[in-house]
């Protein structure tokens, strides 16, 4: 039986290729961000990203989650500058204004606050920013997010579920937390990475 050099090559092409899917399938495919398995791992992530962030506050949150609305709402838009290390931790200096004025009276930039963050394998993951003693933001005030990191790694989308201040507050419906407050809010950021000259 004569079998054409042709077929032969085909049938180990289509051999390749089967074996190619079943090794990304069984998360041994070796993804990008480096450490096996998945597409993303903390590695995806590293070096200088910009972030721009628009948002509301609304209220404080219960116990359960009930949203107790502010009198007034407050319009929230930040800018940031989030550097990665690549092992889950980062460092971040921002401006943000509130209403139309600069968050806490200050009209620069912000360097007094640190963060974690998790990559997953699928590339969703969490960040944490905590903003620490020294700045016009109180000690104590963090901003949870989730995220999502796409475009190669270049792009980090998130949209904010946890921010609380250790601070007391109202409402004008009777609600108030003595400390820990968990504000309500409706925010997202963007992060592109900074790019100089092509390298990353």
């Amino acid at each position: 039986m004569k079998i054409s050099h042709s077929s032969v090559l085909s049938a180990t092409a289509v051999a390749l290729l089967l074996l190619s899917g079943a090794a990304q399938a069984d998360g041994n495919g070796g993804g990008r961000g480096g450490g096996g398995g998945g597409l993303c791992s903390n590695a995806t992530l590293r070096g200088p990203y910009g972030f721009i962030g628009h948002g509301e506050i609304l209220g404080l949150l219960d116990s359960n989650n009930v949203l107790h609305p502010f009198a007034n709402q407050s319009i929230l838009d930040d800018v940031a500058l989030v550097t990665f290390d690549g092992r889950g931790k980062f460092t971040r200096t921002d401006f943000g204004s509130i209403n139309g004025v600069p968050k806490g009276g200050q009209t620069t930039f912000n360097p007094y606050q640190s963060g974690s963050y998790t990559v997953n394998s699928d590339c969703t993951g969490t960040m944490s920013i905590v903003y620490t003693a020294g700045g016009p933001v109180p000690a104590g005030v963090e901003t949870d997010l989730n995220i999502v990191v796409t475009d190669d790694g270049t792009l980090v989308k998130s949209v904010v579920y946890r921010a609380s201040i250790p601070s007391a507050a109202s409402t004008p419906d009777g609600y108030s937390c003595p400390s820990n407050c968990v504000q309500g809010v409706q925010e997202s950021f963007e992060g592109k990475k900074i790019l100089i000259y092509g390298f990353r």
